[in-house]
């Protein structure tokens, strides 16, 4: 196809090398995907400002902690006593405190088990058609078991009683006179109740017995009553515990006196603070050596922790732990546990004579998989995720084996992956195990430090946190099976049902893993690979994570510092990827070819009976091909035009040429631009999946190179649905294919390939199985009980 251009045109339009998309539409859009966020995002202020940064008037509450507690192993028990200060640096007056009772989610009234649908129940199925046994089992230990926190009592510092109300899952302390704004206060509570089965009901604590050798390991955490958080963007934060939404906290620091069985070894938040009083002088010599040792060390051995599995406990013993600076606190409690250790890189540390200690606590059920990988991955973990944010504040970094699959807690995580009884292992056991230790630990950098709301925002910590797993698995070795990053494995679910956006509070999340986790944390790594690069991204990445480490960031907060510290507009990617269910889906609807008309009629002409002479013959000439004529009969019927040659130049054509130069060359114009050696492609592509993203394309010229072209998402910018690119170039394209690297989550690959390519797939054969009748089953059983009494005839005769 040739095109003729004005000489304006000409000139403007070959001035550019990268060709142009399609002129502004006058087409009405039903909507604007590249409509700002301001009008949806919270107000910036004195406390948030409009570039993502807190304000120079940002505050946060604080809560400092000093625990004692005993753990009952022979009732499964927790007993506490805490004194709680609790300091308001807001601008307002409080005239009352808000606490989380969070065990009462296990009360047999609470809101988790009277709206709770059917458990685990088999997907795509009826319900009740196919129900697992854990889950009646699990249903059947909750009519006998309802341990809701039992508060002792509520006093100030001087044994008073202080007023208290518990509503569900929280507990309101009345002050005898409002807290004045810059003004701490101090109060006391005791508490008691019975730590629940994790193995049948866990809610990310509990413990796990063991029938073998009748001894228990406890993953104990949302086990005291925690302060709730009052920010400047929603005041007291109290909405209720239900189970999916996790936690929002103050940060404080901690004193926390355990006491357990005497021969229990014990992981907690923190530093620990009587090593003198707990370990042997073996295990302290032990852990020193770990500070510098080039692979873990064992503090407490698998034959140690064998020998106390049989042992019977004498006593208790206090373990102290200190935790500075932190806004949660957790703990691990058996005479089962293993204790390997292994100082972390200086760079994942602030302070590189300190190194972190990396840290793992398991039982000889663990083994072989634990010792290899556990203490390893933690190690992982601090390196990459403090190259991508800040330096590990802490001094050490926990995993623990129990009953928890996944739960994470400053300085501590619960993790629980094992191998069979004889030790094996599968692949998917050890790449679970790996990446789950990554995981966890790596929520020490969000939520536990970038403090994130995660009752309100579960992405907000799960997708930063599953982005940053994914570059550390990335990071272990090559072609690492991470389950969540890469765009084409979330295609299923954008092209799915039962989806709501990312921006969707916690509680009413339809499928919590892929919208939570997976989601955000793809299409983090598509800003980073696809839409801003590694080096925009990860500067602004890190600029987000070091502005608010130990604040309270919100989602604006993000937004706007992504856009602020890359200098790129990047609310049409939030407003798609986080606010729609929209999926990506960009078709190649169509390739025009063009050449230059060069108005040469010597040139021209010639060209035009070439094509027409080229084109294929039609059915109906080639069948009358060898017919006789009628002016080969009669040829004085032939006369002037039945010889002409239409490729013959007119004298009116050459007079029309020669004055179009003539114009060019008064206006200025180059003359040789009509002769210009290029092809122009028009590709036109349609965005059937509603979701605006940069267009990537392979081109493969007919000479055997090929060309990737990065087309950037505002060539949808003025229509959402349609958009052209014009390519020139001087070769001949033989093909084009969309997204080449997969890199977009696009939906249909089928649609990203002009020419169209032909779609792969294969089947099996099989073979109709042969039904069985009842006449047939009671045939055969009657013959198989007959045989015994013939054989025994046989060998009478």
């Amino acid at each position: 196809m040739r095109f003729p251009l004005s000489a304006a045109a000409l000139a403007l339009t070959l001035a550019s090398t990268s060709g142009f998309a399609q002129p502004y539409s006058t087409k009405p859009l039903p909507t604007d995907k590249f409509r700002q966020l301001e009008e949806l995002l919270p107000t910036p202020n004195e406390q948030r400002t409009a570039s993502g940064a807190p304000g120079h008037a940002y505050w946060q509450q604080r809560a400092d902690y000093v625990i004692d507690v005993t753990l009952d192993d022979a009732k499964q028990a927790i007993t506490g006593t805490a004194t709680i200060t609790y300091h308001n640096a807001s601008p307002d007056a409080l005239a009352y405190l808000w606490l989380q009772l969070d065990p009462n989610v296990f009360a047999h009234t609470s809101d988790t088990r009277l709206t709770s649908g059917t458990p685990r129940a088999t997907p795509g199925a009826n319900p009740l058609d196919k129900f697992p046994y854990a889950s009646l089992d699990a249903l059947l230990l909750q009519e006998t078991y309802g341990s809701d926190l039992k508060i002792a009592k509520v006093t100030d510092v001087a044994g008073a009683a202080l007023p208290h109300t518990i509503v569900k899952t929280m507990m309101r302390v009345d002050l005898p006179a409002p807290l004045a704004s810059g003004a701490a206060t101090t109060f006391n509570i005791a508490w008691s109740y019975f730590i629940n089965n994790a193995k049948l009901l866990a809610m990310r604590t509990g413990y796990e017995y063991f029938e073998k050798d009748k001894n228990y390991i406890y993953e104990i955490a949302q086990w005291f009553p925690r302060m709730a958080a009052y920010n400047d963007t929603m005041g007291w934060q109290h909405k209720q515990y239900l189970g999916r939404g996790e936690f929002t906290l103050e940060f404080g620091d901690y004193l926390v006196r355990l006491t357990v069985p005497s021969d229990h070894v014990v992981s907690a938040t923190g530093v620990l603070q009587n090593p003198e009083q707990v370990l042997t002088p073996a295990q302290r010599d032990r852990l020193k050596t770990a500070e510098t040792a080039k692979s873990p060390v064992f503090i407490v051995t698998p034959a140690e922790a064998k020998a106390a599995e049989a042992g019977k406990p004498t006593g208790t013993k206090t373990w102290v732990f200190k935790a500075d600076n932190v806004r949660d606190f957790a703990f691990a409690s058996s005479r089962k546990f293993i204790w390997d250790a292994m100082g972390a890189p200086a760079h994942a540390s602030p302070d590189p004579k300190k190194p972190v200690m990396a840290m793992s606590f398991y039982p000889n059920e663990g083994e072989r998989l634990w010792s290899k990988y556990s203490t390893q991955a933690i190690i992982q973990t601090l390196d990459i995720y403090s190259k991508h944010t800040f330096a590990y504040p802490y001094p050490v970094a926990q995993s623990i084996n129990g009953p928890i699959g996944g739960m994470e807690y400053p300085m501590i995580c619960f993790n629980g992956p094992r191998p069979d009884e004889d030790g094996t292992y599968s692949k998917a056991t050890k790449y679970g195990l790996i990446s789950v230790v990554i995981h966890e630990v790596g929520h020490n950098y969000f939520p536990m430090i970038v403090n994130s709301d995660e009752r309100q925002w579960t992405w907000m910590d799960e997708g930063l946190n599953s982005f940053c797993q994914f570059l550390a698995e990335q990071a272990w070795e090559k072609d690492y099976p991470s389950r969540r990053g890469e765009p084409r494995d979330l295609v299923g679910y954008m092209t799915g049902e039962n989806q709501v956006p990312i921006m969707t509070n916690s509680e009413s999340i339809a499928q919590l893993g892929p919208n939570a986790y997976g989601k955000p944390a793809t299409a983090l790594n598509i800003l980073r690979e696809t839409v801003m690069g590694r080096e925009l991204f990860d500067y602004a990445f890190k600029t987000y994570a070091q502005r608010w480490a130990f604040k309270r960031p919100y989602p604006a907060d993000f937004f706007r510092t992504m856009e602020d510290a890359s200098g790129i507009d990047l609310d049409w990617f939030w407003r798609g990827w986080f606010y729609t269910n929209d999926h990506v889906d960009i078709s190649l609807d169509a390739v025009r070819q063009y050449t230059l008309d060069s108005r040469d009629p010597a040139i021209e002409k010639p060209r035009t009976k070439k094509e027409k002479a080229d084109r294929p013959k039609t059915l109906s000439s080639l069948r009358n091909a060898g017919s006789p004529k009628r002016v080969d009969t009669y040829p004085e019927l032939k006369d002037f035009y039945n010889d002409y040659d239409d490729a013959t130049v007119l004298p009116g054509d050459k007079k029309k040429y020669d004055e179009l130069l003539k114009s060019l060359t008064k206006d200025k114009v180059k003359t040789d631009l009509l002769k210009t050696p290029r092809n122009f492609y028009l590709v036109d592509f349609s965005n059937i999946g509603g979701l605006v993203m940069p267009i990537i394309l392979k081109i493969d010229y007919a000479d055997g190179t090929t060309e990737e072209m990065r087309i950037p998402a505002e060539i949808w910018r003025v229509d959402n649905a349609k958009a052209s690119k014009l390519i020139m170039t001087a070769k001949e394209i033989k093909g084009i294919q969309v997204d080449p690297h997969e890199e977009t989550a696009d939906a249909d690959v089928e649609n990203n390939f002009w020419p169209r390519r032909a779609i792969k797939s294969r089947f099996q054969l099989f073979k109709e199985p042969k039904e069985s009748t009842p006449m047939k089953e009671l045939k055969d059983e009657a013959e198989k009980a007959n045989k015994p009494a013939e054989k025994k005839s046989d060998e009478t005769k």
